[in-house]
């Protein structure tokens, strides 16, 4: 474990904040960071006043090609007392530009500082113009100004000092794109290289088959080697997308197979945990398909085996990066509504739920699991705050040759007051909105739109084919105390987002964003829930 001297002067609280959780970060990317920089690796520095020229003497003094010195935002570098810096990493800094929307792009010597970025970094922040005047001089990261490009992200091997002219604000110093870029950075710095591959075996090839197939495909350091399933003709359609990959009819098969690093179980969720077990015993990563599975005592014993076994374990919770619950994250975290106290989420419509295992609740886990998986999942990544109760209601009234509920409710009530409510419903001849949030400064609400896919028949005739509303990203809008309402754009759908960085956690150990603990806390949600539904809505506690 590398050690990191966290060196910040900082006058802005909130600044301070912001750095202090990017502190915290990298330890989770698995640095040991301390205050003492008297025999660390490397030494960070974030400050936004003069410092003392004899610190400055004594930063440079003590930094070289083992132990790097890396100065971070934008203040630092433009001091006069900082000019020793500026000789030593090599570069000239012009002035700090306001803050405003840039794009960062790879520069000449960027390496695996980019690896698997999904396109250029889009940030909204000042930054300190650098320009290179020593040949020696990589330069990592760049910007636009007037038309020319200029380094944002320098590093210097022979005296080993760079620079990050990013990161005046609180809301870049917290966005989880620069965060990682400093990871990078920081690894680039000390020299620790990425491992270059991981083997990945699909353990079912069903619905969302494709989808990780293609996943797979597009980021860098993935490859699908092997695919179980029992039907020929998936392993038929892998193979249109991954070329000749190793098939197997049997799993035990897939877990003892010597080219597979990675798991993904895509098997029914009453077979996740056992399969689960199953690969981690072998030797292997694991990604389960969600739900994570139907039980808390299974999630521990998975989180438990992983641990015991040092291999990483995730969810596959894809819809963490749903174009529409991004922007609804985005307003309710930016306080744009204020403290939320009411959330209300819907899923349906009246028609029957598919005949597939879905809607066994013996193999499913019901009707909460299956879009509770997602919409309880964004509950509780939205509000972290510790659960009080649970409570549910289900209705068997329509379709009973399925054995799920036909409509189902869930109240999460939190310690602080706060209300979560999520309807699941094939009963519903009337929508509900998608969202309903309410907060102390206004409200978001998000309406499903209706939208028909159109084409030609073989004859040219018009072929209309209505597309289920939950295929479609909600339109948000934000309602002001004052009565006025606007449309939110919805940011674009990132590429892969899970895959990235299920990627990045194996081949350079940065944390993912969706963990086994949040999960967890999921499955213990929805168990509750069923717990209350069948008791007549007991309030029932989490375990």
């Amino acid at each position: 474990m590398s050690s990191v001297g966290w060196v910040v002067d900082l006058s802005e609280p909130m600044l301070a904040a912001a750095v202090a959780r990017l502190r915290a970060h990298l330890g989770d990317c698995g640095f040991s960071v301390t205050d003492d920089i008297r025999a660390v690796d490397a030494v960070v520095v974030w400050s936004d006043r003069n410092f003392p020229l004899s610190r400055v003497e004594e930063l440079v003094a003590g930094s070289g090609p083992a132990r790097p010195l890396l100065l971070a935002g934008t203040s630092v570098a433009a001091h006069a007392e900082c000019a020793p810096v500026l000789d030593a990493a090599g570069v000239v800094a012009s002035d700090v530009l306001p803050v405003h929307p840039l794009r960062l792009r790879p520069g000449a010597d960027a390496g695996q500082v980019t690896a698997r970025l999904d396109g250029d970094v889009l940030l909204t922040d000042g930054w300190l113009r650098l320009d290179k005047v020593v040949d020696d001089v990589e330069v990592l990261l760049t910007a636009m100004s007037g038309l020319t490009s200029h380094a944002v992200m320098t590093w210097r091997p022979s005296t080993g000092i760079g620079l990050f002219g990013i990161g005046s604000t609180p809301e870049t110093v917290t966005d989880p794109a620069y965060q990682r870029l400093v990871h990078r950075w920081l690894r680039h710095a000390l020299a620790i290289r990425d491992l270059t591959e991981v083997r990945v075996g699909l353990l079912g090839y069903g619905a969302i088959g494709h989808e990780h197939n293609a996943a797979i495909a597009a980021v860098e350091g993935l490859r699908l080697t092997a695919v179980c399933d029992r039907d020929p003709s998936r392993i038929t359609a892998a193979r249109t997308l991954a070329g000749e990959v190793t098939a197997y009819a049997d799993g035990e098969a897939l877990l003892a197979a010597d080219d597979v690093d990675l798991v993904i179980v895509s098997t029914p969720p009453n077979t996740h945990a056992d399969w689960a077990l199953r690969a981690l015993e072998a030797g292997k990563h694991v990604v389960v398909e969600k739900p994570f599975c139907l039980t808390t005592a299974e999630a521990d014993e998975m989180i438990a085996a992983a641990s015991s076994a040092g291999r990483r374990l995730a969810v596959y919770q894809n819809r963490r990066w749903d174009p529409d619950y991004l922007a609804l994250k985005q307003v309710i975290r930016g306080g744009a509504i204020g403290e939320v106290f009411h959330y209300e989420s819907f899923v349906g419509s009246y028609g029957h739920p598919c005949n597939y295992w879905h809607s066994d609740e013996e193999v499913s886990g019901g009707a909460i699991y299956d879009w509770g998986s997602h919409y309880l999942d964004w509950v509780l990544d939205l509000m972290p705050q510790p659960v009080q109760h649970v409570t549910a209601a289900a209705h068997k009234r329509v379709w009973h040759d399925v054995s799920n509920a036909d409509h189902s409710r869930v109240t999460v009530r939190f310690v602080d007051g706060v209300e979560a409510e999520f309807i699941h419903s094939d009963l519903a001849a009337a929508m509900k909105p998608k969202w309903f949030v309410l907060g102390t400064r206004g409200a978001v609400v998000g309406d499903w739109r209706h939208e028909r896919v159109i084409n030609r028949s073989a004859i040219g005739t018009l072929v209309e084919d209505p597309l289920a509303a939950s295929e479609s990203p909600a339109a948000l809008s934000v309602h002001a105390a004052d009565g006025s309402v606007t449309a939110l754009a919805l940011p674009p759908a990132p590429r892969q987002p899970f895959h990235r960085e299920l990627a990045d956690l194996l081949l350079s150990g940065a944390p993912m964003s969706v963990t086994p603990a949040g999960s967890r806390r999921n499955i213990a949600v929805m168990e509750a829930a069923a717990v209350s539904a069948r008791e007549a809505g007991r309030p029932v506690t989490p375990t």
